[in-house]
């Protein structure tokens, strides 16, 4: 296990939870591919930049109960967590938000290149994520 690894993704969490959105994009390269949980692949740290920002319009959120894994050469790494959160404003094609509250467990795949994220893709329950804030 690489505790270099451990410690970028901890770091990248750590840094989400507390809104520190420019420590959090300094951890990924510049060419960072993002796999959108249900949805397509997206390249580039600017194009995730303008993801993230529709995403703290609609939703406010914090990974909770964080367990991070690393291949031995510290490459590849995955986590599993909570995502507790509020639906702030309605998001295109979902249901109309009114502060509902959830708590959905998801996992992330990571690839790292000198230290830096080069890949993350998420995945969750959709479905489950609707039942809860239906």
């Amino acid at each position: 296990m690489d505790n270099l690894t451990i410690q970028v993704i901890k770091k990248y969490y750590d840094s989400f939870n507390a809104n520190k959105m420019e420590e959090f994009f300094a951890l990924l390269t510049e060419d960072v591919v993002h796999g959108i949980n249900q949805g397509k692949e997206e390249v580039g740290k600017e194009v995730f930049r303008v993801f993230m920002q529709r995403m703290s319009r609609h939703y406010k959120e914090k990974a909770a109960d964080l367990v991070i894994f690393s291949n031995e050469t510290g490459t590849r790494a995955a986590a599993e967590f909570f995502i507790e959160g509020a639906y702030l404003t309605t998001d295109h094609g979902l249901p109309a938000a009114r502060g509902q509250k959830y708590r959905l467990r998801c996992g992330a795949f990571f690839e790292l290149k000198n230290g830096k994220i080069s890949r993350i893709t998420n995945y969750y329950n959709l479905n489950e994520w609707l039942s809860q804030v239906n």
